[in-house]
């Protein structure tokens, strides 16, 4: 399905921020293994969250929803998971994907892992290679690729240092470690999102993170813990979700709007600190807990931007809001070079050519670096829009088109929106509720 977003003058209101989804995979995954019943609130249901749900429950654990974002998980506890009767499919997830191969590969069962078009063309070699090495069997297409069976079993524990910056690789390196047998050691590179880290200690695991002045964290679990069942388990607010309403407000005429109960990570805010340092009006209050994590709500204001040049140790904790920070850069003036986003280049489409598709097909000057991009801003309402976007199943890239069309001179279109159901349900009851003006095919 097509749709349009319409030029808006005034962009206000409250929004609650979706529950996050790294978060929500993370809490059904570990309620699944762990000990007793555990309950979780906030829950984001978005396909890719109810794909995991689905696997886990293939896997032996019993899930039941029971209100909107409110779930019952018994875990599979000690005698861990048993064999499902038919593949798993992830749909679009690769966080689903990658990380539910290291909590498998601990437990001795065999699972074929399936995907969409879009997951299956994306590298899965980077988590099995030291899954592998872990004592994980992994057969896959060419190339490394789903489908894939994953035999698992008994493991022992590595000490292994990521090439790249990826908290999906760390993930499943620790949660096969649970399961391993010593200690599970991951040197990263950079710092990188830590909520597995943080959702493990919220159910009873001890993991050791050593935090170094050169180079990212040391992360360490000890094998043979079990998790212990939570009743009252919440998902903090998503970052990512949020800013694509704060964006719309910080390149509108005129306005305020607000985002509540969104996660407080320094792993997750490297959007809103760019923000900041490109001029946006915007202030973080304290607003609550979830497990595990610190929740805020952040308030924005139409903001007059400049370009920058992108700090590169901020795009680990950004990663995912590159394609809404490049039509920030859009409204923007002068120019903004962002460099040290490769990882970009294997995400659900190659984000950095769909980015520069994007702006270019609406007027706006960038070029296309191996790593990054740099745009030529055209300052407030002067993007002239008008362009069809072509998505490439790509979720973040269908929403940043559309937030661009509320501020560009002429309406821009998606050529498909259905993908955004996978993250953001909820996204455009809220672009309304703001004040956007999205016309979807038919309407």
């Amino acid at each position: 399905m097509r749709a349009r977003s319409l030029p808006v003058d005034r962009i206000a209101g409250t929004v609650r921020a979706p529950g996050d989804k790294s978060c929500s995979h993370r809490a059904v995954m570990m309620a699944a293994v762990a000990d007793g019943e555990s309950t979780v609130t906030g829950l984001l249901e978005g396909e890719d969250v109810l794909n995991t749900a689905k696997a886990v429950k293939a896997l032996g654990a019993q899930v039941a929803r029971t209100g909107l974002g409110a779930w019952t998980i018994v875990g599979v506890g000690e005698r861990g998971f048993s064999a499902p009767a038919g593949d798993i499919d992830f749909g679009n997830s690769g966080t689903g994907a990658r990380l539910m191969m290291g909590l498998v590969g601990g437990h001795d069962v065999t699972a074929r892992f399936t995907g969409d078009a879009s997951l299956s063309s994306r590298p899965m070699e980077r988590v099995l290679k030291p899954l592998r090495e872990m004592g994980v069997s992994a057969e896959t297409a060419a190339g490394g690729r789903l489908p894939a069976v994953i035999r698992g079993g008994k493991l022992k524990a590595i000490r292994y240092a990521p090439p790249e910056a990826s908290a999906q690789v760390k993930s499943a390196i620790i949660l096969a470690g649970l399961r391993a047998e010593g200690i599970t050691v991951v040197e990263e590179k950079e710092a990188t999102r830590d909520h597995t880290e943080r959702m493990l200690r919220a159910f009873g695991v001890e993991v050791d993170v050593e935090e170094r002045v050169e180079g990212g964290p040391i992360v360490s679990i000890r094998g043979g813990q079990l998790l212990r069942a939570i009743k009252g388990a919440s998902v903090a607010g998503d970052p990512s979700s949020a800013a694509f309403a704060a964006a719309m407000t910080l390149i509108a005429g005129e306005g305020e709007a607000s985002v509540t109960s969104m996660l407080d990570n320094r792993t997750r805010t490297g959007f809103f600190d760019a923000a900041k340092e490109m001029g946006a009006s915007l202030r973080v209050e304290g607003d609550g807990q979830a497990t595990g994590e610190e929740t805020v709500q952040v308030v924005v204001l139409p903001s007059r931007l400049k370009g920058i040049t992108l700090d590169p140790a901020l795009v680990p904790s950004m990663i995912d809001e590159l394609p809404i920070f490049a039509v920030l850069a859009s409204f923007a003036e002068g120019k903004t070079r962002v460099t040290g986003a490769a990882e970009l280049r294997v995400k659900e489409s190659d984000r950095i050519k769909a980015i520069c598709a994007m702006l270019a097909v609406n007027g706006v000057e960038v070029e296309e670096l191996p790593d990054g991009f740099i745009v030529t801003g055209l300052g407030a309402r002067g993007v002239p829009g008008g362009g069809l976007v072509e998505a490439r199943h790509d979720h973040r890239i269908a929403m940043s088109a559309l937030v661009m069309g509320s501020a560009a001179k002429h309406s821009v279109s998606v050529d498909d929106i259905a993908m955004i159901a996978t993250s953001y349900p909820e996204f455009f009851d809220h672009m309304a509720t703001l004040g956007a003006s999205v016309q979807k095919d038919g309407q």
